[in-house]
């Protein structure tokens, strides 16, 4: 596995962190996805997305506040992946709950761990 930070706000205290296992990458997004740090996310996972991967996990365990145009990114993503398989982790008030309100959690393969995303078919 190898491990690179994509994107870092520390003036925000966001950051996307991006690990490499194997044909899988996994995001992990630390801190608030709002107005401000949602094109970052965008754009680290659209070059994520443009190596071709089997599939992306957008980890949004460690986010405190996802606004609409958060979800709006995740949404657009999922589009444009293709082939990739695209998954988020989202447990709680602050990330699967707003995406479970809007529906997005009909549309994107949503799981609660890591693990859990990784591993299932």
């Amino acid at each position: 596995m190898s491990s690179e930070a994509f994107q870092e706000d520390s003036a925000r205290g966001f950051s996307v962190q991006v690990e490499n296992h194997g044909e899988t990458v996994v995001l992990n997004v630390v801190g608030e996805v709002d107005l401000v740090t949602a094109p970052v996310l965008e754009e680290s996972i659209a070059t994520v997305l443009s190596r071709r991967p089997d599939m992306v996990v957008v980890d949004l365990s460690e986010v405190g506040f996802l606004a609409s145009v958060g979800m709006s990114v995740l949404i657009g993503c999922n589009e444009q992946a293709g082939t990739t398989r695209f998954r988020l982790v989202a447990t709680g008030a602050s990330t699967f709950r707003p995406m479970e309100l809007t529906g997005i959690a009909e549309a994107i393969s949503i799981y609660p761990t890591r693990d859990k995303a990784l591993t299932e078919d």
